[in-house]
């Protein structure tokens, strides 16, 4: 069997897929991965045994710009290359994780009449999905929402795919990289790539107090970190590999709420505070995303426009506190086998037999 797979703008579009791929290789399926010619999605499967095609990509926008109609010209001579590349590759399934760099590939795999399946990571489907909807013959849903106006396809509700490094980590492993000693809490505070620096603000802010508490672990994005003079405080720009073993020794994890994120922290059951971006930075799905969690009681949230050191540390404090209420609730959380699920969905297209009975 072969397969396309496709997604790309940031990290969300690309790192979920590759426990897919995983699972399909191991069950002897070929695959290649279409990206965008000069983005990052090649360097975020380095290490994976997967052929990288680039193609031209324009950004999808929401709101007017210029730029609209010079990237439409882009999105256009993505479409041409993405035909010509699965004529050459013939698969006989494609994949897209979403992200604007996958449209045109869904289009010309509709034109070329190759089955796609797609997966929605958040609660309101992103434009690129919404735009792909009446080509899709299969669209998987990380949250249980209602079918989609325009979709054609099936849809199956299969959770998100969380990558096993994460499901494994080490907690000993974790402090000690943090070095936090073992009878003191664990908080990890991570930001994400959009939006980290106004959560970085309010974190350095709330520091003194925090350490007061806890051991204060500060993941701030690439070129973001800074260091303070403060014991119980250890700042880091990114961390790959080993982010499992933090996730591990993490007691209570403060974060935004992208639903790749937030679906990882619900499967290790660690408490959280979710900071999401407010609408005027994002088209509102981080707010749709916490608003799910919080009302299943999953998540404490608190809103951009209330963010400051004085609430960031109260809420952290009473994250602490009630720790062990906020255990007990995650563990009512029931993940599902999204990795076997898409993996039956992307196979039965190219004959592959079931990994499971996902029904």
């Amino acid at each position: 069997m072969k397969a396309v797979f496709t997604g790309g703008g940031s990290a969300g579009h690309v790192l979920p897929a590759v426990p897919v791929m995983r699972a399909l290789r191991a069950r002897g399926a070929e695959i290649a991965y279409i990206g965008q010619a000069s983005g990052a999605e090649a360097d975020y499967l380095a290490g994976e045994d997967v052929a990288y095609y680039g193609i031209a990509s324009g950004k999808l926008r929401r709101y007017f710009s210029w730029r609209n109609a010079t990237d439409a010209f882009s999105v256009l001579r993505g479409l041409w290359q993405s035909l010509r590349l699965l004529g050459r590759l013939r698969p006989q399934v494609i994949f897209s994780k979403g992200g604007f760099v996958s449209f045109p590939v869904v289009l010309a795999g509709w034109l070329r009449r190759i089955p796609v399946v797609a997966h929605e990571s958040d609660f309101s489907p992103g434009l690129a999905n919404r735009l792909a909807m009446p080509f899709l013959s299969v669209l998987g849903t990380s949250f249980p929402i209602e079918r989609p106006r325009w979709l054609r396809g099936e849809l199956i509700h299969c959770g998100s795919p969380v990558r096993p490094e994460l499901l494994n980590g080490d907690p000993a492993l974790g402090r000690e990289r943090a070095g936090a000693s073992a009878d003191v809490p664990l908080v990890l505070v991570t930001g994400g790539s959009l939006g980290a620096e106004s959560l970085n603000a309010v974190v350095r802010q709330a520091a003194p107090q925090l350490v007061q508490q806890c051991h204060l672990v500060h993941v701030c994005g690439p070129g973001k970190a800074k260091s303070l003079d403060l014991p119980g405080y250890r700042a880091f720009e990114f961390v790959a590999e080993g982010w499992g073993d933090l996730l591990a020794a993490a007691d209570a994890v403060v974060s935004r709420a992208g639903a790749n994120a937030l679906f990882e922290l619900l499967a290790l059951g660690k408490p959280n505070l979710l900071v999401p971006l407010a609408k005027t930075a994002s088209r509102g799905d981080q707010l749709e995303n916490a608003a799910y969690a919080e009302r299943a009681g999953y998540s404490l949230v608190l809103f951009e426009e209330e963010l400051d050191a004085r609430r960031l540390t109260e809420a952290v404090q009473d994250l602490l506190a009630e720790r062990g209420r906020w255990t007990d609730r995650l563990a009512g959380f029931q993940s599902l086998p999204t990795v076997d699920i898409l993996a039956d969905a992307i196979g039965r297209f190219g004959g592959l037999s079931p990994f499971r009975s996902s029904r």
